[in-house]
C-alpha cells in the first residue's frame, strides 16, 4: 500500500483486502457512535438495525489511572469501558462451526460471509457468539424456539466491498479517534503497542478471533 493511500485512510485503517483483521482499541473509544452512523448510512442500514453497536462496561465506576488493558492486567478495575462491538471475523469463528446449514462460511480473504438462501434462522450462530455480532432483524423470538423461524441472520461485513476497491471500512475510516483498527494482525498488534494499549480480551477470546497470530499481541 502507497504511503498517500494511508494517509487517504487514517491512521486506524492501515491495510485492506486479503487477510485484513479487524479490532477495537478500547482505550481509544468515546462512545460517540459515529462508527454507527458511518455503518448505517453506508449500507442503508433500518433505523431499529445496526452492524455494530457500543457496548458499555461498568458504566459509571470510577477506575484505575492506567489504561483499561493494563488495569485488567493488573488485576484492577478498568472503570467505565466503552467497546465497539461487531462482527471481528474471527479466525476460529465458532458461528461459522456450529451453523448446521454451512450458511455461513470463511471466504478465501478470510472474511466471515452469510449465504442468506441457506440461513433457516436457526440461531446456533447467535448462542455461539461471544461478541454478539449475529443479528435477526426479523425474527419472532417465540416461533425461532419452537420452529427455528428466527429469519435471515445479518451482520458486520467489514465492508468487503469497500475492501476491494481499496478503501477501509467506513466505521473505520469515520472513527474520530481511530479506535477501529483494521489491517494484518501484525500491524494491530504494532499500532496497539505504539499506543502503549493493551487488547483488553481475555486469551479465550484472542485465540478465538485471531488464532495462531493471537501470539502477535502477547
Amino acid at each position: 500500500m502507497s504511503q498517500s493511500n494511508k494517509e487517504v485512510m487514517g491512521d486506524g485503517v492501515m491495510s485492506v483486502g486479503e487477510g485484513t483483521r479487524i479490532f477495537p482499541d478500547v482505550g481509544a473509544c468515546i462512545d460517540c457512535g459515529g462508527c454507527v452512523v458511518a455503518c448505517k448510512r453506508t449500507w442503508d442500514v433500518p433505523r431499529d438495525e445496526q452492524r455494530i453497536s457500543i457496548s458499555t462496561m461498568l458504566e459509571g465506576q470510577e477506575g484505575s489511572e492506567m489504561s483499561g488493558a493494563a488495569a485488567l492486567a493488573q488485576g484492577e478495575s478498568p472503570g467505565e469501558t466503552a467497546i465497539p462491538m461487531q462482527c471481528y471475523h474471527c479466525e476460529n469463528a465458532p458461528c461459522v462451526s456450529v451453523c448446521p446449514t454451512d450458511s455461513l462460511i470463511k471466504t478465501d480473504e478470510e472474511f466471515v460471509d452469510v449465504r442468506e438462501d441457506l440461513c433457516v434462522g436457526c440461531q446456533y450462530c447467535l448462542s455461539a457468539c461471544p461478541f454478539g455480532a449475529p443479528q435477526f432483524p426479523e425474527s419472532d423470538d417465540g416461533a425461532a424456539q419452537v420452529f427455528g423461524t428466527g429469519g435471515k441472520m445479518d451482520k458486520c461485513t467489514m465492508c468487503e466491498e469497500r475492501q476491494d476497491i481499496g478503501k477501509g471500512p467506513a466505521c473505520a475510516e469515520e472513527c474520530s479517534t481511530d479506535a477501529i483498527l483494521v489491517g494484518q494482525p501484525s500491524q494491530i498488534a504494532d499500532e496497539l503497542d505504539k499506543r502503549d494499549e493493551g487488547t483488553f480480551f481475555n486469551d479465550v477470546a484472542m485465540d478465538i478471533v485471531f488464532g495462531e497470530d493471537a501470539g502477535e499481541f502477547r
